[in-house]
């Protein structure tokens, strides 16, 4: 018995591999003409489209207003961030498939210190700040994903999504070590949405502070909107055979 369910096991994840190297194959053309540009350009379309093929199959993954994210130029990308951001992993593989840019990411510092991870976060314009290199990156006109929230939001936030934001919330463990020290979890092929909202255009009159309360309304409205509270991964799941969701 041990040995069939193992070997069923093995079936199925060569199947879902077949699908997977269907979706790469699917873009062949669009992957031929990366690697003839440069071989990063290549290489990072080639793993977006796994990706991209990933959340498709395991996550029936949807992005809702893909369009409010410019073709060119910058624009700052500001996201909830979950126990482990997969679906911002999705968000950036979408848009360099569907859009053809590359959205540079602030990370925690933590993520620089893990091994092996250096090649993947150049080659993804993963940085971890400081402020300058923010500023600079949306100066040449790039994309940047930012959790103001970040790991602190991930490691203490619960099934109602709060977001949490600033140094207001004091969490010993992770202030005094910076580590993210979390049981795992999950993994489950629950549905996954994403939306976007609308555009904040600049406004010179606004200070930092008040911006950033501005975009924090923005977020919580977005949460308000379409995530059911609490998150059950039950519902998840279900959501799955489905297209339904919160009006």
């Amino acid at each position: 018995m041990f040995g069939q369910t193992t070997f069923s096991e093995g079936k199925v994840i060569l199947l879902y591999l077949s699908i997977l190297f269907l979706h790469v194959y699917k873009r062949k053309n669009q992957l031929r003409e990366a690697y003839s540009n440069n071989l990063w350009d290549g290489a990072r379309k080639t793993l977006a489209t796994l990706w991209d093929g990933h959340g498709a199959i395991w996550h029936g993954y949807e992005i809702h207003g893909l369009e409010k994210v410019p073709d060119e130029g910058p624009a700052l990308i500001v996201y909830y961030h979950g126990a482990i951001p997969i679906d911002y992993y999705y968000f950036l593989a979408k848009v360099i498939v569907q859009k053809g840019r590359t959205c540079h990411s602030v990370a925690d510092h933590f993520l620089f210190k893990v091994p092996g991870f250096k090649l993947i976060l150049e080659v993804f314009s993963i940085i971890h700040g400081p402020q300058e290199e923010c500023v600079k990156a949306l100066q040449n006109g790039h994309l940047l994903g930012i959790s103001p929230g970040g790991v602190r939001e991930a490691l203490f936030s619960d099934e109602t999504y709060p977001l949490l934001w600033g140094k207001r919330f004091y969490r010993w463990v992770y202030e005094r070590f910076r580590l993210p020290i979390a049981p795992v979890y999950g993994g489950f092929p629950v549905k996954f949405r994403t939306f976007l909202g609308d555009p904040i255009p600049y406004d010179p009159k606004l200070n930092a502070a008040e911006l950033a309360e501005k975009v924090q309304q923005a977020v919580q409205a977005l949460i308000d909107k379409h995530q059911k509270i609490p998150g059950n991964i039950l519902r998840a799941l279900l959501e799955r055979f489905h297209r339904e969701h919160k009006d």
